[in-house]
This record gives C-alpha cells, sequence and structure tokens, in this order.
C-alpha cells in the first residue's frame, strides 16, 4: 500500500455520534435530585436533544454557521433601506432546532411544574452544539417575566414568542408562525450605566405610545421581530417594546449601523443600532425603565451560567475523548497519571458549575418560594461571576490536552476558546456581578438568609465547608473596604454553593476532591494539581463520553 494512502495511526476519532444529555452523569444526576417525580418527563425532553447535538451534522452546522459569518444588507438593489442581516443555512438549521425544541418562551406558558428546569437541561444540552445561536433563544426567553408589566402587551406577543416554529423575516408579527426578542441597553457613553443613556423617548398623541432618537452600542440578533430598549423619557430612564414592523404594516426606522467584529460568537449578528423617530411602546411606568428590564436581565444570567458551563462540559467531553484514544509512552494519555489529573480536575470543575446551573433552574418554578426566589437571587450573581469567570480557563486546559491537534481549527477548540469569556461580559461583567452580590446583601437581607440556609443543611457533613463559610461570615462582619473585596466575597460565596450542592446530591468523590481543592486551598492553582489520595481515576471515568449503539 502507498504509505501516503495508509490511514493514520495513534489519532483520536472525532467526537460524533454520542449522546451529549444521556452520557453526561453530572447532569443526569442534577436532573435526577431537582426534578424528583418528574425526572423522566425531562430525560424524555433532553434526549433527542442530546442525540442531535452529539451528531456529525449538528457538528458540521457548528463549524459553518461560525466560518460563514451573519452580512449586514442596508439596502437593496433599488437604493432601498431595508437593514436586514443575511445568515448562512447553518444558522438556520441551528436555530429552527433550538426553537422547535421549546427553547425559546413556552417554560412561560406551560403548565407542568418542572418547565423550567426541563427547558434548562435542554438549554444546557443544545447549547453545545453551537453558541452563537442561543443567544437569540436566550433573550426570546427571557423578555416574557419584563412583558408582564403590561397585560396587553404580554398578551400582544408572549403567544408568537412560545412558539416552536422558527419562521425567519421581517413581516407583521400577526403573519409569521414564531416571534423572536431582542434587547438594547448599552450605549457608546455609558455601557453598564444605564442611568447615563442618551436615548430620547418623546410621547406621541397616542397614549403608551412613543417616538425613539438615539443609538444602542450592542444589540444582538437585530433580525428579531421585537426588543426591549431603555430610553430618556420625561420621567426618566424607561423601558420600551420596539417592533421591527409598525401597526401599520411598515418596517420601524430603526437602522443597523454595522455588525460588530467579535472575537467569538461570531455566528450570530451583533449590531449597533440608530433610532430616528423610531416607534415603540411603553412597558411598565415612566422612569422605571430599569426595574422593569431587569426582570429579563435576571432570566438572561440564568442562561450564562447554563452557557458556560455547558461549554465547559463540550470542552471536557472533547478532552476525554481526545486522550482516551491516543497513545504515548506505552499507554493511553488519559492513564497517565499527570493526564489523569488534568482530566479529573476539569471534570470537577465542570460537574460543580453543572450542578449549580441545575440547582438555581429548579428555584424559577417555584415563584410563590419566598426562599427558593431569594437563593435565585443571590446565586444567579455569585455563578454569573464565578462560573462564567472560570470557564476560559478550563476550556484552555482542555484545549491543551489535545496539544497541537486542539490548537488547528478543524478540532473546534479555538471555537469554543474564542467563544469562552462571553458569559462573563454580556449582562455585566465581572465586577459587575461581583458588585451586584454587594446590593443583594445590602438591600436584600432575605437572599444572605437563603445563602445561610442552604448552607446549614449540609452544615457538619465536610469540616471543610463549614470553615470556608465561617470565613465568608467573618468577612461579611467587617465591611470597610467592602467594595474592594467584592470578588473575594463573591467568589468565596459562590465556591460555597457548588461546595453544598454536590455534597448534597453529587458524586462523593466529586465532592470530596472539590472541597479539598477548592475549599481547603489543597490545590496547585492551576488545573491539574489535585491533592493526592483522591479517586481521580473514577472521576475520569464517569466524564467520558460513550458513543450511542
Amino acid at each position: 500500500m502507498d504509505p501516503l494512502q495508509r490511514a493514520p495511526e495513534n489519532q483520536a476519532t472525532p467526537l460524533v455520534g454520542y449522546n451529549v444529555a444521556t452520557s453526561d452523569n453530572a447532569l443526569m444526576d442534577a436532573v435526577r435530585a431537582y426534578g424528583g417525580q418528574h425526572t423522566d418527563e425531562i430525560v424524555d425532553a433532553i434526549t433527542p436533544m442530546g442525540s442531535l447535538s452529539g451528531s456529525a451534522e449538528a457538528r458540521e452546522h457548528w463549524h459553518l454557521s461560525n466560518e460563514n459569518e451573519p452580512k449586514l444588507r442596508t439596502n437593496d438593489r433599488y437604493g432601498n433601506r431595508i437593514d436586514e442581516v443575511e445568515f448562512h443555512p447553518s444558522w438556520h438549521w441551528l436555530m429552527t432546532q433550538g426553537v422547535g425544541f421549546g427553547l425559546t418562551a413556552e417554560p412561560w406558558t406551560s403548565h407542568s411544574p418542572v418547565a423550567h428546569l426541563k427547558r434548562a437541561a435542554g438549554f444546557f444540552t443544545w447549547g453545545q452544539a453551537e453558541g452563537g445561536h442561543m443567544c437569540p433563544i436566550t433573550m426570546t426567553y427571557a423578555v416574557v417575566p419584563a412583558l408582564r408589566a403590561d397585560d396587553a402587551l404580554a398578551k400582544q406577543w408572549i403567544t408568537g414568542l412560545a412558539s416552536r416554529t422558527y419562521d425567519f423575516g421581517i413581516r407583521p408579527p400577526e403573519e409569521k408562525a414564531g416571534l423572536l426578542a431582542g434587547m438594547g441597553m448599552t450605549e457608546k457613553q455609558g455601557g453598564s450605566d444605564l442611568r447615563t443613556n442618551t436615548t430620547v423617548a418623546r410621547p406621541t398623541e397616542t397614549h403608551g405610545e412613543y417616538l425613539l432618537t438615539g443609538h444602542k452600542w450592542f444589540t444582538s440578533a437585530p433580525m428579531n421581530d421585537m426588543f426591549l430598549v431603555l430610553a430618556q423619557a420625561p420621567e426618566g430612564v424607561t423601558c420600551f417594546v420596539v417592533p421591527r414592523v409598525r401597526p401599520d404594516g411598515t418596517r420601524n426606522t430603526l437602522s443597523i449601523v454595522r455588525l460588530k467584529d467579535k472575537l467569538g460568537n461570531r455566528s450570530n449578528a451583533s449590531s449597533e443600532l440608530e433610532f430616528n423617530d423610531t416607534y415603540a411602546t411603553r412597558l411598565g411606568d415612566e422612569g422605571r425603565g430599569i426595574r422593569t428590564i431587569i426582570e429579563m436581565v435576571s432570566a438572561t444570567r440564568m442562561d450564562c451560567v447554563l452557557g458556560s458551563a455547558g461549554l465547559m462540559r463540550k470542552a471536557l467531553a472533547e478532552a476525554a475523548w481526545h486522550t482516551s484514544h491516543r497513545s504515548a509512552f506505552g499507554a493511553t494519555l488519559a492513564d497517565q497519571p499527570a493526564m489523569t489529573n488534568v482530566l479529573a480536575d476539569l471534570a470537577v470543575e465542570t460537574e460543580a458549575a453543572t450542578f449549580v446551573a441545575i440547582r438555581l433552574a429548579s428555584a424559577v418554578d417555584k415563584p410563590n418560594d419566598p426562599h427558593e426566589q431569594a437563593l435565585r437571587r443571590i446565586g444567579l450573581a455569585l455563578e454569573k461571576f464565578w462560573v462564567c469567570k472560570r470557564t476560559p480557563m478550563m476550556v484552555a486546559e482542555a484545549l491543551e490536552c489535545l496539544g497541537g491537534n486542539g490548537y488547528v481549527e478543524e478540532s473546534g477548540m479555538p471555537l469554543m476558546f474564542r467563544e469562552s469569556p462571553l458569559n462573563s461580559i454580556w449582562e455585566g461583567s465581572g465586577n459587575v456581578n461581583a458588585l451586584d452580590v454587594l446590593r443583594a446583601l445590602g438591600r436584600e437581607p432575605e437572599s444572605l438568609d437563603a445563602w445561610i440556609t442552604e448552607m446549614a443543611e449540609v452544615r457538619g457533613e465536610d469540616a471543610r465547608l463549614d470553615t470556608a463559610v465561617d470565613g465568608v461570615l467573618t468577612e461579611l462582619a467587617d465591611l470597610t473596604d467592602v467594595e474592594v473585596r467584592a470578588r473575594r466575597i463573591a467568589a468565596s460565596m459562590a465556591t460555597c454553593l457548588q461546595a453544598a450542592v454536590l455534597i448534597k446530591h453529587g458524586d462523593p468523590s466529586v465532592a470530596d476532591a472539590f472541597c479539598a481543592s477548592r475549599l481547603a486551598g489543597d490545590w496547585g492553582g492551576t488545573f491539574g494539581t489535585l491533592p493526592r489520595g483522591l479517586d481521580l481515576a473514577g472521576i475520569v471515568a464517569r466524564t467520558t463520553p460513550h458513543l450511542e449503539s
């Protein structure tokens, strides 16, 4: 045989043909823990998502949608202003699946007692197919709590937003089988300081209707059917619904200035928008816009945690698969002691993120439970800060497990690495979320009570966690220079919450490794430095994905 035609030896095959959901022991354990008697309902829903997410077809669309980026068309061939964005067919395929799985606004209209938990497990699962298209899916899900501030607007939009039909294109909403939502808050001069927004909202003669003039610095998915935006009304910062099509059927005066040239998330179109007497309907009271739109922000932060945890899991799966199918120095890479430690450490990080994300998602299904809502309030700020902040480091280490192969675009690892910082920036950077933790502790003492209650439920089961919790309470007893210590406090509280859910419901070997390294300080500060005496091989064994028969 011609040596050039010989099949390469000692190369891992692509990780395709596996079920992203059912092969993930941490996800399945978390679903059982928080799904209870409704576990089968959740598993039945996410199993087909997992099968498709781990398919060769999905992997191809993942690459194609990012290699063929969206293109802005400001005008048609005759010079008419159209402000449309063209996407590759792979984007539309991904959106068709994600919307079709009910990952947009359906849970808000469902009668299932675990509707949001089921959707969270599905978001975690399907999001591993490709991250960019999950942005409009997230915003469409998250807009509903804010829309409920106005019964008429809720009635007008929610049914379409909850549809399982992806219907692309700018047309009157009543003519479409499904709708998508977006949001526009930040402006050039203010960023996260939303009270400095300069977009002006001028009331018309029709009650509740306004004309907006101004500029929005970041608005993703500009082809969506409607957006929540903030603007300065006579009484202050106010929230508005801005549709792409006005009630009379004409296109709204909404100009796409340009698409952002981003580090990652390149399949998704992120834009700058210009408003020039743009039609809008007020949502909520004038001057209460931030309070109104914060309901949407809370839900998007939940997806930031889920998305980052899912990205961790995808990176871990690739690393575990590659190292279990490639040999060096007489053994598979995964069986080499140093690599075993790395993989186990990555698994510990991933399982903690997965469990805490599912735990917080379960609280959404309990809107009338004060403890669950208080925990959700503080927990989302904590884990949005911590999980999203840990993801780039974790993905970089997983990439290194593939060696040079991981540095090549075809592996998908560079794509994941570029995606990994996004959720730490979107919906509030690390500092914004760490300071939001302090805000919650100061203004909503029930949130600290909820965190303490969660810690009390496992008090005495691990001395390392008990010591860490005492350390947090000591930090909080002295509020001198508390903002300087905001990240330290948020990190400590977040890791304690992760430890608590792992001790309560996780794999014992994973919980032991987490507490030894993340809480007791018996850790070298980088992945692969777990201490002696832990069941590293057992942790790795439950991590490696298996192909579907």
